[in-house]
Protein backbone atom coordinates (compact mmCIF):
# COMPACT_ATOMS: atom_id res chain seq x y z
CA UNK A 1 0.00 0.00 0.00
CA UNK A 2 1.60 3.34 -1.01
CA UNK A 3 0.99 6.27 1.16
CA UNK A 4 0.49 9.00 -1.21
CA UNK A 5 0.94 9.74 -4.94
CA UNK A 6 4.01 11.11 -4.71
CA UNK A 7 6.17 8.31 -2.76
CA UNK A 8 9.43 7.68 -4.24
CA UNK A 9 9.57 3.49 -4.78
CA UNK A 10 11.30 0.70 -6.22
CA UNK A 11 9.79 -2.27 -8.48
CA UNK A 12 9.46 -4.53 -5.50
CA UNK A 13 6.40 -5.04 -3.43
CA UNK A 14 4.64 -2.48 -1.96
CA UNK A 15 4.26 -4.70 1.33
CA UNK A 16 8.19 -4.58 1.22
CA UNK A 17 9.20 -1.42 0.64
CA UNK A 18 7.11 1.59 1.79
CA UNK A 19 9.63 4.03 0.85
CA UNK A 20 10.65 8.15 1.18
CA UNK A 21 9.03 10.56 1.34
CA UNK A 22 10.12 13.66 -0.80
CA UNK A 23 10.89 16.43 1.50
CA UNK A 24 7.23 18.45 1.25
CA UNK A 25 5.39 15.12 0.85
CA UNK A 26 2.31 13.37 2.25
CA UNK A 27 2.22 10.98 4.72
CA UNK A 28 -0.21 8.07 6.24
CA UNK A 29 -1.36 7.99 9.83
CA UNK A 30 1.48 5.79 12.14
CA UNK A 31 1.09 2.32 13.95
CA UNK A 32 -1.00 2.41 16.66
CA UNK A 33 2.17 1.21 19.19
CA UNK A 34 6.04 1.49 17.53
CA UNK A 35 8.39 2.54 19.59
CA UNK A 36 9.42 5.78 18.23
CA UNK A 37 7.82 8.87 17.22
CA UNK A 38 5.55 9.14 14.32
CA UNK A 39 6.76 12.67 13.20
CA UNK A 40 8.52 12.47 9.87
CA UNK A 41 12.46 12.22 10.18
CA UNK A 42 14.43 13.60 7.77
CA UNK A 43 17.26 11.09 6.16
CA UNK A 44 20.50 11.08 3.68
CA UNK A 45 19.89 8.80 0.92
CA UNK A 46 21.76 8.21 -2.35
CA UNK A 47 19.27 8.51 -4.87
CA UNK A 48 20.24 8.07 -8.79
CA UNK A 49 17.27 9.52 -11.63
CA UNK A 50 18.20 8.15 -14.22
CA UNK A 51 20.78 5.32 -15.60
CA UNK A 52 24.49 6.38 -16.30
CA UNK A 53 28.06 6.70 -15.17
CA UNK A 54 27.30 6.34 -11.13
CA UNK A 55 30.28 9.04 -10.55
CA UNK A 56 27.81 11.72 -12.36
CA UNK A 57 24.10 10.42 -11.86
CA UNK A 58 24.05 9.46 -7.90
CA UNK A 59 23.22 11.80 -5.89
CA UNK A 60 23.34 12.81 -2.03
CA UNK A 61 19.68 14.35 -1.16
CA UNK A 62 17.53 14.71 1.77
CA UNK A 63 14.66 13.07 2.04
CA UNK A 64 11.64 12.17 4.27
CA UNK A 65 11.19 9.05 5.87
CA UNK A 66 7.68 7.27 6.03
CA UNK A 67 5.96 7.02 9.28
CA UNK A 68 5.72 3.43 10.70
CA UNK A 69 2.38 1.27 10.62
CA UNK A 70 2.04 -1.90 11.38
CA UNK A 71 3.78 -4.16 9.76
CA UNK A 72 6.84 -1.81 8.96
CA UNK A 73 10.06 -1.58 10.61
CA UNK A 74 11.74 1.45 10.70
CA UNK A 75 15.81 0.77 11.16
CA UNK A 76 19.15 3.00 10.95
CA UNK A 77 21.67 1.78 8.68
CA UNK A 78 24.93 1.46 10.25
CA UNK A 79 27.34 0.15 6.74
CA UNK A 80 26.47 -0.44 3.21
CA UNK A 81 28.75 -1.87 0.72
CA UNK A 82 29.43 -0.97 -2.64
CA UNK A 83 28.97 -4.08 -5.12
CA UNK A 84 29.60 -4.52 -8.50
CA UNK A 85 26.01 -5.41 -8.87
CA UNK A 86 25.23 -2.03 -7.17
CA UNK A 87 27.18 -0.58 -9.89
CA UNK A 88 25.58 -2.56 -13.12
CA UNK A 89 22.55 -1.70 -11.47
CA UNK A 90 22.87 1.81 -11.75
CA UNK A 91 24.65 2.03 -14.65
CA UNK A 92 21.46 0.28 -16.55
CA UNK A 93 22.98 -3.29 -17.51
CA UNK A 94 21.60 -5.76 -14.86
CA UNK A 95 19.13 -8.46 -14.65
CA UNK A 96 16.94 -6.88 -11.89
CA UNK A 97 16.26 -2.57 -12.38
CA UNK A 98 14.45 -1.02 -9.85
CA UNK A 99 11.76 2.09 -11.25
CA UNK A 100 13.60 5.92 -11.02
CA UNK A 101 13.86 7.73 -8.95
CA UNK A 102 15.56 5.05 -6.56
CA UNK A 103 17.85 4.68 -3.98
CA UNK A 104 21.62 2.57 -4.40
CA UNK A 105 22.80 -0.37 -2.57
CA UNK A 106 21.47 -3.91 -2.40
CA UNK A 107 23.43 -4.85 0.64
CA UNK A 108 24.32 -3.10 4.55
CA UNK A 109 23.24 -4.30 7.80
CA UNK A 110 21.47 -1.86 9.95
CA UNK A 111 19.50 -1.98 13.44
CA UNK A 112 15.92 -2.00 14.67
CA UNK A 113 14.53 1.60 15.93
CA UNK A 114 10.94 1.15 15.84
CA UNK A 115 8.76 -1.53 15.02
CA UNK A 116 5.15 -1.44 13.80
CA UNK A 117 2.32 -2.92 16.11
CA UNK A 118 1.86 -6.32 14.03
CA UNK A 119 5.37 -6.99 14.09
CA UNK A 120 5.86 -9.90 15.59
CA UNK A 121 9.70 -11.43 14.82
CA UNK A 122 11.72 -8.08 15.18
CA UNK A 123 12.36 -5.76 18.26
CA UNK A 124 14.58 -2.24 18.61
CA UNK A 125 18.38 -3.03 18.66
CA UNK A 126 18.14 -6.32 16.57
CA UNK A 127 20.61 -6.13 13.65
CA UNK A 128 19.02 -7.07 10.14
CA UNK A 129 20.15 -7.19 6.58
CA UNK A 130 17.57 -7.05 3.61
CA UNK A 131 15.99 -10.07 2.42
CA UNK A 132 15.85 -9.36 -1.12
CA UNK A 133 17.84 -7.07 -3.83
CA UNK A 134 16.04 -3.71 -4.28
CA UNK A 135 15.53 -2.05 -1.14
CA UNK A 136 18.15 0.66 -1.62
CA UNK A 137 20.31 0.62 1.38
CA UNK A 138 22.86 3.60 0.71
CA UNK A 139 20.83 5.93 2.80
CA UNK A 140 20.94 6.99 6.92
CA UNK A 141 17.48 5.73 7.88
CA UNK A 142 14.60 3.14 5.90
CA UNK A 143 11.31 2.09 6.79
CA UNK A 144 10.46 -1.85 5.33
CA UNK A 145 8.05 -4.73 6.01
CA UNK A 146 9.42 -6.66 8.39
CA UNK A 147 8.83 -9.64 5.59
CA UNK A 148 11.23 -7.61 3.20
CA UNK A 149 14.48 -8.19 6.42
CA UNK A 150 16.25 -11.10 8.08
CA UNK A 151 18.05 -10.77 11.54
CA UNK A 152 21.18 -11.17 11.90
CA UNK A 153 23.46 -11.76 15.02
CA UNK A 154 24.73 -8.79 16.38
CA UNK A 155 28.26 -10.43 17.84
CA UNK A 156 29.64 -10.73 14.62
CA UNK A 157 31.82 -7.88 13.01
CA UNK A 158 30.24 -5.07 11.76
CA UNK A 159 32.16 -5.46 8.15
CA UNK A 160 30.83 -9.53 8.08
CA UNK A 161 27.39 -8.10 8.50
CA UNK A 162 27.35 -5.35 6.06
CA UNK A 163 28.75 -8.11 3.39
CA UNK A 164 26.73 -11.70 4.40
CA UNK A 165 23.87 -11.14 2.07
CA UNK A 166 25.47 -11.05 -1.38
CA UNK A 167 29.03 -12.39 -1.74
CA UNK A 168 29.57 -15.36 0.31
CA UNK A 169 26.17 -16.39 -0.01
CA UNK A 170 27.09 -16.82 -4.00
CA UNK A 171 30.14 -18.42 -2.72
CA UNK A 172 28.62 -21.11 -0.39
CA UNK A 173 25.58 -21.99 -3.49
CA UNK A 174 28.50 -22.65 -6.02
CA UNK A 175 30.15 -24.68 -3.92
CA UNK A 176 27.42 -26.78 -2.74
CA UNK A 177 25.40 -26.84 -6.03
CA UNK A 178 26.79 -28.18 -9.14
CA UNK A 179 29.41 -31.22 -8.13
CA UNK A 180 29.40 -33.28 -5.40
CA UNK A 181 32.99 -32.34 -4.08
CA UNK A 182 34.87 -34.20 -1.14
CA UNK A 183 37.46 -33.19 1.26
CA UNK A 184 40.70 -32.94 -1.27
CA UNK A 185 39.10 -31.85 -4.23
CA UNK A 186 40.21 -28.80 -5.94
CA UNK A 187 38.24 -25.84 -7.31
CA UNK A 188 39.72 -23.25 -9.72
CA UNK A 189 38.22 -19.89 -10.05
CA UNK A 190 38.96 -16.29 -11.99
CA UNK A 191 38.69 -13.06 -10.11
CA UNK A 192 39.97 -14.85 -6.68
CA UNK A 193 40.52 -11.50 -4.91
CA UNK A 194 37.23 -10.58 -5.38
CA UNK A 195 34.63 -10.37 -2.80
CA UNK A 196 33.64 -13.63 -3.78
CA UNK A 197 36.67 -15.04 -4.52
CA UNK A 198 37.99 -14.44 -1.48
CA UNK A 199 34.76 -15.90 -0.13
CA UNK A 200 35.46 -19.11 -2.09
CA UNK A 201 38.54 -19.09 -0.62
CA UNK A 202 37.50 -19.45 3.02
CA UNK A 203 34.51 -21.52 2.71
CA UNK A 204 36.37 -23.86 0.50
CA UNK A 205 39.23 -24.25 3.11
CA UNK A 206 36.41 -24.71 5.86
CA UNK A 207 34.77 -27.88 3.70
CA UNK A 208 38.37 -29.40 3.24
CA UNK A 209 38.46 -28.22 -0.35
CA UNK A 210 41.83 -27.19 -2.17
CA UNK A 211 41.62 -23.84 -4.26
CA UNK A 212 43.39 -22.92 -7.28
CA UNK A 213 43.02 -18.90 -7.24
CA UNK A 214 43.85 -17.17 -10.62
CA UNK A 215 44.42 -13.05 -10.71
CA UNK A 216 45.48 -10.65 -13.37
CA UNK A 217 48.91 -9.52 -13.15
CA UNK A 218 50.17 -6.85 -11.46
CA UNK A 219 52.61 -4.68 -9.63
CA UNK A 220 52.05 -5.98 -6.14
CA UNK A 221 51.13 -9.66 -7.27
CA UNK A 222 53.67 -11.11 -4.73
CA UNK A 223 51.52 -9.02 -1.39
CA UNK A 224 48.15 -10.20 -3.05
CA UNK A 225 49.29 -13.79 -3.47
CA UNK A 226 49.92 -13.53 0.41
CA UNK A 227 47.09 -11.88 1.18
CA UNK A 228 45.17 -14.37 -0.18
CA UNK A 229 47.12 -17.67 1.26
CA UNK A 230 46.52 -16.56 4.42
CA UNK A 231 42.97 -17.00 3.94
CA UNK A 232 43.25 -20.34 2.98
CA UNK A 233 44.43 -20.31 -0.95
CA UNK A 234 46.49 -23.17 -1.73
CA UNK A 235 47.89 -21.96 -5.47
CA UNK A 236 47.71 -18.15 -6.42
CA UNK A 237 48.81 -17.93 -10.01
CA UNK A 238 48.22 -15.00 -12.87
CA UNK A 239 46.63 -15.46 -16.06
CA UNK A 240 49.42 -15.43 -17.76
CA UNK A 241 50.80 -18.49 -15.92
CA UNK A 242 47.61 -20.42 -16.39
CA UNK A 243 48.32 -20.30 -20.52
CA UNK A 244 51.70 -21.38 -20.21
CA UNK A 245 52.02 -25.30 -21.30
CA UNK A 246 53.66 -26.73 -17.90
CA UNK A 247 50.51 -25.77 -16.32
CA UNK A 248 49.96 -29.72 -17.23
CA UNK A 249 52.57 -30.67 -14.74
CA UNK A 250 50.62 -28.48 -12.56
CA UNK A 251 48.23 -31.33 -11.69
CA UNK A 252 51.03 -33.85 -10.66
CA UNK A 253 50.60 -32.85 -7.39
CA UNK A 254 46.63 -32.25 -7.12
CA UNK A 255 43.69 -33.86 -8.59
CA UNK A 256 42.50 -31.72 -12.03
CA UNK A 257 38.99 -29.28 -10.59
CA UNK A 258 35.85 -30.55 -11.12
CA UNK A 259 34.38 -27.48 -10.48
CA UNK A 260 35.68 -24.11 -12.23
CA UNK A 261 34.28 -20.50 -11.44
CA UNK A 262 33.82 -17.73 -13.67
CA UNK A 263 33.35 -13.78 -12.94
CA UNK A 264 35.25 -12.38 -16.21
CA UNK A 265 34.73 -14.41 -19.30
CA UNK A 266 36.25 -13.90 -22.53
CA UNK A 267 39.83 -15.78 -22.40
CA UNK A 268 40.04 -16.00 -19.04
CA UNK A 269 37.29 -18.50 -19.08
CA UNK A 270 38.61 -20.48 -22.10
CA UNK A 271 41.54 -21.06 -19.86
CA UNK A 272 39.39 -22.02 -16.72
CA UNK A 273 37.91 -24.94 -18.62
CA UNK A 274 40.85 -26.01 -20.42
CA UNK A 275 42.15 -27.29 -16.83
CA UNK A 276 38.52 -28.98 -15.94
CA UNK A 277 38.68 -32.56 -15.74
CA UNK A 278 36.83 -35.05 -17.27
CA UNK A 279 32.49 -34.29 -16.68
CA UNK A 280 33.18 -31.12 -14.89
CA UNK A 281 31.36 -28.23 -14.82
CA UNK A 282 32.35 -24.05 -14.83
CA UNK A 283 29.65 -21.95 -13.50
CA UNK A 284 29.42 -18.39 -14.47
CA UNK A 285 28.56 -15.56 -12.05
CA UNK A 286 29.82 -12.16 -14.09
CA UNK A 287 31.48 -11.06 -16.82
CA UNK A 288 34.09 -8.59 -15.65
CA UNK A 289 35.79 -8.52 -19.17
CA UNK A 290 32.41 -7.93 -21.22
CA UNK A 291 33.18 -10.79 -23.17
CA UNK A 292 31.38 -14.01 -24.14
CA UNK A 293 32.63 -17.29 -22.85
CA UNK A 294 33.98 -19.10 -25.52
CA UNK A 295 33.82 -23.04 -25.36
CA UNK A 296 35.91 -25.16 -27.77
CA UNK A 297 33.84 -27.87 -29.38
CA UNK A 298 36.29 -30.67 -28.45
CA UNK A 299 36.07 -29.79 -24.24
CA UNK A 300 32.62 -30.33 -24.97
CA UNK A 301 32.58 -33.33 -26.81
CA UNK A 302 35.40 -35.34 -25.47
CA UNK A 303 35.66 -34.14 -21.86
CA UNK A 304 31.80 -33.94 -21.72
CA UNK A 305 32.22 -30.52 -19.61
CA UNK A 306 28.82 -28.41 -18.32
CA UNK A 307 28.40 -24.92 -18.62
CA UNK A 308 25.95 -23.36 -16.17
CA UNK A 309 24.94 -19.83 -14.51
CA UNK A 310 24.36 -18.89 -11.35
CA UNK A 311 22.53 -15.84 -9.99
CA UNK A 312 21.88 -15.71 -6.33
CA UNK A 313 17.92 -13.32 -6.92
CA UNK A 314 17.13 -16.13 -8.81
CA UNK A 315 18.49 -19.11 -6.17
CA UNK A 316 16.24 -16.60 -3.71
CA UNK A 317 13.29 -16.91 -5.74
CA UNK A 318 13.55 -20.95 -6.45
CA UNK A 319 13.69 -21.19 -2.77
CA UNK A 320 11.69 -20.36 0.55
CA UNK A 321 13.02 -17.39 3.02
CA UNK A 322 13.55 -20.06 5.45
CA UNK A 323 16.23 -21.77 3.15
CA UNK A 324 17.64 -17.79 2.63
CA UNK A 325 18.16 -17.15 6.40
CA UNK A 326 19.25 -20.77 7.15
CA UNK A 327 21.66 -20.33 4.53
CA UNK A 328 22.41 -16.84 6.17
CA UNK A 329 22.74 -18.83 9.66
CA UNK A 330 25.13 -20.94 8.37
CA UNK A 331 27.54 -18.51 7.16
CA UNK A 332 26.88 -16.87 10.72
CA UNK A 333 28.54 -19.97 11.80
CA UNK A 334 31.72 -19.84 9.79
CA UNK A 335 32.62 -16.14 10.85
CA UNK A 336 32.05 -17.05 14.52
CA UNK A 337 34.48 -19.83 14.52
CA UNK A 338 36.94 -17.54 12.52
CA UNK A 339 36.73 -19.12 9.10
CA UNK A 340 35.00 -16.53 6.92
CA UNK A 341 35.89 -12.82 7.36
CA UNK A 342 34.73 -10.11 5.41
CA UNK A 343 36.68 -8.94 2.37
CA UNK A 344 39.56 -6.18 2.58
CA UNK A 345 37.37 -3.08 3.10
CA UNK A 346 37.63 0.81 3.30
CA UNK A 347 34.75 2.23 5.33
CA UNK A 348 33.91 5.81 3.90
CA UNK A 349 31.29 7.99 5.06
CA UNK A 350 28.03 8.96 2.70
CA UNK A 351 29.14 12.10 2.45
CA UNK A 352 32.42 10.96 0.46
CA UNK A 353 30.25 9.01 -1.89
CA UNK A 354 31.96 10.00 -4.86
CA UNK A 355 35.31 8.50 -3.99
CA UNK A 356 33.92 5.60 -3.11
CA UNK A 357 32.01 4.92 -6.15
CA UNK A 358 35.17 6.15 -8.40
CA UNK A 359 37.61 3.60 -6.22
CA UNK A 360 35.39 0.80 -6.76
CA UNK A 361 35.19 1.24 -10.23
CA UNK A 362 38.82 1.15 -10.65
CA UNK A 363 40.79 -1.99 -11.95
CA UNK A 364 43.16 -3.64 -9.42
CA UNK A 365 41.37 -2.34 -6.17
CA UNK A 366 41.62 -5.06 -4.03
CA UNK A 367 39.21 -3.07 -1.10
CA UNK A 368 35.67 -3.35 -1.27
CA UNK A 369 34.23 0.18 -0.85
CA UNK A 370 32.02 0.71 2.59
CA UNK A 371 29.87 3.50 3.27
CA UNK A 372 29.28 3.80 7.10
CA UNK A 373 26.05 6.57 8.14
Amino acid sequence: MWVCSTLWRVRTPARQWRGLLPASGCHGPAASSYSASAEPARVRALVYGHHGDPAKVVELKNLELAAVRGSDVRVKMLAAPINPSDINMIQGNYGFLPELPAVGGNEGVAQVVAVGSNVTGLKPGDWVIPANAGLGTWRTEAVFSEEALIQVPSDIPLQSAATLGVNPCTAYRMLMDFEQLQPGDSVIQNASNSGVGQAVIQIAAALGLRTINVVRDRPDIQKLSDRLKSLGAEHVITEEELRRPEMKNFFKDMPQPRLALNCVGGKSSTELLRQLARGGTMVTYGGMAKQPVVASVSLLIFKDLKLRGFWLSQWKKDHSPDQFKELILTLCDLIRRGQLTAPACSQVPLQDYQSALEASMKPFISSKQILTM
